[in-house]
């Protein structure tokens, strides 16, 4: 963390970014970094800014119940829209390149309602955090000339999370989250069907009470990551047999738990990203071509030898 005299000239940075963009909507999941912004946007524009959430099978309810409260209990002018990416067979097809198609769907919609609203711009909540990984939204984000406040401000998410700290947000110290979508693995089609098992199975770990968990679907199996810290109350049998009976149900043969704990990025560590691939899709191209670091399965083959390894460290924003 910077010191405040730092953390303050960017605040101001972010100010004078967002009073010069003349109205904005603000693309508003619930998460850490679109709460602050949605929050930011609405004590330096008043009517001139208008928080809208997008609500489709891919988004989790607990999203949208933090987004109401958000917007209620600060006074954020707010709306709800409902984005269709599911209807979209390359999002369902679900290859590495998933978050360009469903970022492409939501600024779609965000920019028809921009004008028939009359205002001036999109903006959304990118970090710099985000700039080092590869994100295929940002293309889709460029392409529709969304703006980032928070890069221009040079922000990042730590930053974001005491700001919101300060202004009392309660998603201050939310944990990591991403569309229920990055649970499957990449060529596994996506479904709503799949996605309510995720979602459900994630609801019923946490009120086992996991703080930060995700719920991996594998097919027939669930692979449960949580958090390291509150993995060795995971372990005990009791616990064990406890997380089963709760997500066997929903329709999984097998239940596993991950010795690794969650991470983010582990649906990436399968994969070898070719190098000339990744430097077309991080400049433009709409495909990424993948090959399976240990042939695992339902991931598409590329017969390039110029590979790029990748880790869920430097690729943990494929899924999060």
């Amino acid at each position: 963390m910077e010191n405040p005299s730092d953390l303050d000239s960017k605040q101001a940075a972010l100010e004078a970014e967002l009073r010069s963009a003349g109205r904005v909507l603000i693309a508003f999941s619930g998460g850490v970094d679109s709460s602050y912004l949605a929050y930011a946007a609405s004590r330096w524009l008043g009517e001139d800014a208008l928080a809208v959430t997008a609500l489709s099978a891919s988004y989790p309810e607990s999203h949208r119940v933090m987004a109401e409260k958000v917007s209620a209990d600060f006074q954020i002018a707010h709306r709800t829209v409902s984005t269709h990416e599911l209807d979209n067979a390359e999002y369902r097809a679900n290859a590495p390149d998933r978050c360009y198609h469903c970022k492409t769907e939501l600024f779609d919609v965000l920019g028809a309602l921009r004008e028939e609203l009359h205002f001036d711009a999109v903006a959304y909540g990118v970090n710099t955090d985000d700039t080092g990984d590869f994100r295929p939204g940002h293309r889709a984000a460029d392409e529709h000339a969304v703006l980032s406040p928070f890069l221009t401000a040079g922000l990042n998410k730590s930053e974001i999370r005491e700001l919101s700290r300060r202004a009392g947000l309660p998603t201050a110290d939310l944990p990591a989250s991403a569309c229920l979508s990055s649970r499957l693995p990449y060529g596994t089609t996506v479904t709503p069907e799949r996605l309510r098992q995720v979602e459900q199975g994630e609801e019923r770990l946490r009120e086992l009470g996991y703080r930060q968990v995700r719920l991996r679907h594998h097919g027939p199996m669930a692979r449960v990551e949580i958090a390291p810290d509150e993995l060795a109350r995971a372990l005990d049998p009791r616990q064990a047999q406890a997380i089963v009976d709760a997500i066997k149900p929903l329709g999984f043969r097998w239940v596993s738990l991950d010795l690794e704990g969650y991470r983010t990025g582990s649906l990436n560590e399968v994969l070898t990203i070719t190098s000339d691939s990744f430097g077309k899709v991080a400049g433009g191209a709409k495909e990424l071509r993948v090959v399976p670091a240990d042939n695992g399965p339902n991931i598409p083959h590329s017969t390039s030898h110029n590979t790029l390894s990748t880790t869920a460290k430097e690729a943990r924003r494929f899924d999060d």
